[in-house]
């Protein structure tokens, strides 16, 4: 029996077709849902405030005599997680972390009454003058990294940032609900977030060591744990745009 030529190229066409075309099971639940802690609804803004290099000391006393206030203030529902300086990346740097108990309705209540607070208004007037740019992102954490909490120093950060192909957060959690096992042996694993506002497919995480000679051998340590190669030889092609910054914190922050 003869198969028409027209039967064979469409046949073709279609094993052609599947080699590219990925199949997408069908979800009832956003992405988020899956990997974040919803039964506690944190949200986290992260905050990056280039300083002009002259303004910097005044910038962190600025800080350090306003964010205690808000932090300590049962009046808002935030919490003031960890405010550092960038030692190593960009320079004349603040990054600020704050958690929201309660997600989007906490934020809104916060923003709101902020905005009715002038000692916090006459800050926000005076940390204008001094900073070149500024960014934020939202955040939800990951289910299975630890919630950070306040830590005695010293300590230094180290905040590594992962920009991801569109698409792949699953399979990224997927492998670090894993890997993660294998970097607590130190107590080095502060955080791990992903974003929902600002740049987006982006992760974060938050790391702390004793010193930049403890981070080394804590790393190297991890090569030594059957498994973690596998982790880092999938995770790697889904990234798109890595980043890391080593922080100093500054006085009021929890994370010492």
């Amino acid at each position: 029996m003869t198969v028409p030529a027209s039967n064979h190229r469409s046949r073709e066409d279609s094993w052609f077709k599947s080699l590219f075309v990925r199949k997408v099971d069908p979800r009832k639940d956003a992405h988020s849902h899956l990997l974040t802690k919803n039964e506690e609804s944190n949200l986290y803004k992260i905050q990056f405030h280039n300083v002009k290099p002259e303004c910097l000391d005044a910038y962190n006393q600025l800080c350090e005599e306003t964010l205690p206030s808000i932090h300590n203030d049962k009046y808002y529902p935030c919490e003031l997680v960890g405010t550092w300086n960038t030692w190593y990346g960009e320079q004349d740097q603040a990054v600020h972390m704050w958690r929201y108990r309660g997600g989007y309705p906490a934020l809104t209540e916060v923003m709101s009454k902020l905005r009715q607070n002038k000692e916090f208004m006459k800050y926000r007037e005076e940390r204008g003058k001094m900073l070149l740019s500024r960014r934020n992102q939202l955040l939800l954490e990951f289910s299975f990294w630890n919630e950070p909490i306040p830590r005695k120093g010293p300590n230094i950060y180290e905040l590594r940032s992962y920009q991801l192909r569109p698409g792949t957060m699953i399979e990224w959690g997927n492998y670090w609900a894993r890997a993660i096992g294998y970097r607590q042996h130190n107590s080095e694993a502060v955080g791990g977030f992903f974003s929902q506002i600002g740049n987006l497919y982006m992760v974060h995480h938050l790391w702390a060591y004793k010193d930049l000679e403890a981070r080394e051998a804590t790393r190297n340590a991890a090569w030594q744990h059957e498994g973690w190669d596998e982790v880092v030889y999938y995770t790697v092609p889904l990234i798109q745009h890595m980043d890391s910054r080593i922080m100093i914190p500054m006085k009021a922050s929890p994370l010492q």
